[in-house]
């Protein structure tokens, strides 16, 4: 049976993970997690210690600080990769991607390379966010599309499943983008590669305990990061690079 490693990173997530890695692993039989911890302050390691002790499915990566979501992402993609993972899921720890959808996830990445769990391929599809909020991401989306290309209605979701051999030829060193940008470096590294990406529509809860860790750092690297993609785009045509 191939296996599907839910890779989550979690900050101060300690009230959620329980709950959490229980609803994943009763999805589907071939579901692993790889929680990845930034030291979190609340607890959340030793828990996830405890949980992968009572549940082999279940790995924990620890790491010294609060690095960010990208640098993590990198990290459990890569200790995902040497597990045998044959997919691998991006998830958040707080519910506002729900489980439930995992199942689809695995059907639907039979005939694609990429799934994205998109908030706006259906309308609008987010639960209890500002308005403010939904303004910010859906405008993001607008922009990214437009000065990118992408073909992707939700270009900044980070609920998603990648094929292990997409992953494989993207060199992950090199992505060097957080938050907001990295999902969208993903997905245009992915476009670049060829890759056959399709979306299903969810539905987005905001978190339901916790804080969330949306800054304006994060919004400011991706407003300026969709430009290094495109200009670096146009620079390896231009000059006939692979890279």
């Amino acid at each position: 049976m191939d296996t599907a490693y839910v890779v989550i990173p979690t900050y101060n997530e300690r009230d959620n993970l329980r709950p959490l890695t229980s609803r994943i692993l009763c999805q589907h039989d071939s579901l692993r997690i790889l929680i990845v911890d930034d030291n979190s302050p609340d607890g959340t390691g030793e828990l996830a210690d405890e949980l992968a002790a009572e549940d082999s499915r279940i790995q924990v990566v620890h790491r010294p600080a609060k690095l960010g979501l990208g640098s993590a992402y990198r990290e459990g993609f890569r200790k995902a990769l040497d597990s045998g993972a044959d997919y691998l899921i991006e998830m958040d720890a707080d519910f506002s991607h729900d489980p439930a959808v995992l199942p689809l996830f695995l059907e639907k990445i039979a005939e694609c390379d990429l799934v994205i769990g998109s908030r706006y391929q259906d309308g609008i599809s987010v639960v209890n966010w500002p308005l403010r909020r939904l303004m910010l991401s859906y405008g993001a989306n607008v922009y990214t599309r437009l000065v990118t290309g992408l073909k992707i209605m939700d270009c900044t979701s980070g609920f998603k499943c990648f094929r292990r051999s997409l992953l494989e030829r993207i060199d992950l060193d090199r992505v060097r983008s957080d938050g907001y940008s990295f999902q969208i470096e993903m997905h245009f590294r992915c476009a670049e590669l060829g890759a056959r990406i399709c979306e299903v529509p969810i539905i987005f809860i905001d978190r339901r305990v916790g804080q969330s860790k949306m800054s304006k750092r994060i919004v400011r690297e991706a407003v300026i990061m969709v430009w290094k993609l495109k200009l670096g785009s146009l620079l390896r045509r231009l000059f006939g690079r692979n890279r």
